[in-house]
Parts: C-alpha cells; sequence; structure tokens
C-alpha cells in the first residue's frame, strides 16, 4: 500500500523537481543515519509528501547540504533535513516493520520475516521516542488483518483502518491545523487502500487471495466508473483538507502530488488495459 504518494514529474519545473528530490535525498541520509543500511531500503516517496507537508506548515529550520551515495557516487546532489525529516524517517521505518511483521504472520512470507527481524532493533528505539505513534500502527496493521481474515467487503471499514492510520501519522501536535491535517491524511490513506486494492484486483481474483473489491466486480457493470468516481471522491475530501492549511512554502510540489502525482499508478493502470484490449 506504499508508493502511490508520489510526484507527477513532467508536471513539475525542473527548479521543483531538484527541489523535491532534495526532501526525498534529506530522507534517505536521515534513514541512514539513524537506522543504517536496513533502515534506508524501507526509503518511501510517500514519506518524503509528508516531510514535505509538515515543513511548508511549520517552516522549521533547515539544513541543507551537498552529498553523495551509493545510487549517485560521483556527482555531489543537495539534501534538506530539519526534524520532521527525522519524524518521517522514524514512522518509514515502523510501517515498513509492522507491515513485513503482519505478511509474516498472516502469510507466512519470507520476506516480511526478513524485514521485521532486521528492523526489530530500531523499531524498540523508535517506539521508546515514539510510543502513541508506534502503538497506532501496530493496532491499525492488527485491525486491517482482522478485517481481511473476516473477508470483510465493507469498503468505508476497511479503507477507514488505512486512513486513521495515516490520520495519526500526519499530526504531530495539538493546534488549530490538527484537524485539517488529519483529515488530509485519513482521506488520503483511503484513497490509497482503495487504489492498491483496484490494482491488485486481477491477480488477487486469479489466486483466490482476499480482495475487499472482488464482490464489487461481480455485481457492478459499471465497476470500473464507479471505482474511479470512488477514488476521486477520496482523493477530493484529502485536497478539500489541505486547502485549509496556510501553506507557501513548496506548495505547488504539494499540489502536484494530491491533484495529479497520486493518479499515476492509476492511469499506468487504465493505459495498460486499453492497450490489452486494442491488441
Amino acid at each position: 500500500m506504499f508508493g502511490y504518494v508520489t510526484i507527477d514529474k513532467p508536471e513539475l519545473k525542473v527548479k521543483e523537481f531538484d527541489i523535491y528530490h532534495a526532501y526525498y535525498c534529506g530522507l534517505c541520509r536521515r534513514l541512514h543515519a539513524l537506522y543504517g543500511v536496513r533502515g534506508q531500503m524501507t526509503l518511501s516517496y510517500d514519506l518524503t509528501f509528508l516531510v514535505m507537508l509538515l515543513t511548508g506548515l511549520y517552516e522549521p529550520n533547515e539544513t541543507t547540504g551537498n552529498i553523495r551515495c551509493l545510487v549517485h557516487p560521483i556527482d555531489k546532489h543537495p539534501a534538506v533535513v530539519n526534524k520532521f525529516t527525522d519524524y518521517a524517517a522514524a514512522m518509514n521505518v515502523l510501517l515498513a516493520y509492522y507491515k513485513g511483521k503482519d505478511d509474516w504472520d498472516d502469510e507466512r512470507d519470507v520476506k516480511g520475516f526478513v524485514i521485521s527481524k532486521a528492523l526489530a532493533d530500531a523499531v524498540n528505539d523508535i517506539t521508546r521516542s515514539y510510543p502513541k505513534k508506534a502503538q497506532l500502527v501496530e493496532n491499525k496493521i492488527k485491525a486491517l488483518r482482522e478485517a481481511e481474515e473476516a473477508l470483510s467487503t465493507d469498503l468505508d471499514l476497511v479503507s477507514g483502518i488505512f486512513g486513521e492510520l495515516m490520520a495519526g501519522l500526519f499530526t504531530v501536535k495539538d493546534d488549530l491545523f490538527t484537524a485539517a491535517l488529519r483529515n488530509t491524511g485519513f482521506y488520503l490513506g483511503k484513497f490509497v487502500y482503495l487504489l492498491d486494492a483496484y490494482e491488485d484486483l486481477a491477480d488477487d481474483m486469479k489466486k483466490n487471495a482476499y480482495n475487499p473489491l472482488i464482490e464489487l466486480k461481480r455485481t457492478r457493470d459499471d465497476f470500473d466508473a464507479y471505482m474511479e468516481d470512488l477514488l476521486t471522491m477520496m482523493i477530493s475530501e484529502a485536497a478539500r483538507a489541505f486547502e485549509f492549511l496556510p501553506i507557501i512554502k513548496n506548495v505547488s510540489i504539494l499540489k502536484n502530488v494530491l491533484y495529479s502525482g497520486v493518479w499515476t499508478g492509476y492511469r499506468m493502470k487504465r493505459e495498460k488495459e486499453q492497450h490489452g484490449r486494442s491488441v
């Protein structure tokens, strides 16, 4: 359920992409510094958006440097870090750990076992620093597994669980921005869960695996149109909440993600399907 909250690169200016990439590299850098190579391997575009969102809202002090890394060993490139980079790095590791643990507990997925074991020590440290967030992630991942084991077809329920997880991660303090941040995260989380289920639907039906959309697919002739409307509704609510936040810094990049970037996977799926039908 990760990798959807990213940019629509062709619609960004070159300078905007460079700024986005600097925050992405900053997150990668702090993952390595705080949690080693194992933590760095959990790097996610989704949490880059969170860093930029919180940075734009609260405008913390930042450090910008030019670095080299394994991916770019020759040329130095800019990396931006601030206190929200460290927060997002911790949440990134938490999500990867509990997702891996759940995959092992649920499906005996070896990759999940390896990931959870590799991150266990880091998660112990993160839990001491962010006990409420760690409990939130653990509880919501567990609730999702229970709903899936019950073969729930209640889309509002299952997507809402992931929405509540994202809502919790998007809020870092209790202030006048809390409600808008929570709603942005909540509806973005619902969008991501539903889009992930939509993209996995064909494979899940072939494998006879759980997917909350299977019954809907079998009973609605207008299934694809219905899903597009549902996804549009979720991301529209996320964008509406976002617009209440007084963000100026890098706001065009954040809007690129919310209004276009999150649809990248959906567009690729539909184009692939249309190409397949035309062959």
